[in-house]
């Protein structure tokens, strides 16, 4: 039998307590790997929104120039040039944001591993 008035209760009760801390363990990690997710996402945005204004205007003034350059003999030619590189110029760049979206961190990798520790502990036969 368990110590002295204790009874069948105790064990179970720590048992719970146990669990209960196991879980709010892991409900923290889970929320920081939210956290940590969702500060990515936003300077991800952040950077592509600002890059995306800034090649936008500089390459606007740069057409602009161009064509301001080659007015009395090849305006056209110079505006058609522009605007193949900067469709190329956009095609790339949608290119690189969708591999920096796909090569981001598994969500809740840290989270899915310590569960899988966790359920491999609890398989494990004690030792004797």
């Amino acid at each position: 039998m368990t110590a002295a008035g204790e009874g069948v209760t105790g064990p179970a009760r720590r048992m719970a307590a146990s669990l209960l801390a196991l879980g709010r363990i892991r409900l923290e990690l889970l929320a920081l790997e939210v956290e940590e997710e969702k500060e990515r996402l936003v300077s991800l945005v952040f950077w592509s929104v600002l890059s995306a204004l800034l090649a936008g205007f500089g390459g606007l003034l740069l057409v602009l120039w161009i064509t301001v350059a080659l007015w009395d003999t090849h305006r056209l030619a110079a505006l058609g040039v522009s605007a193949v590189v900067f469709l190329g110029a956009a095609a790339g760049g949608v290119w690189h944001v969708k591999r920096s979206s796909a090569s981001g961190p598994s969500l809740f990798r840290a989270s899915i591993g310590e569960l899988r520790r966790d359920a491999a502990a609890l398989d494990d036969p004690p030792a004797p």
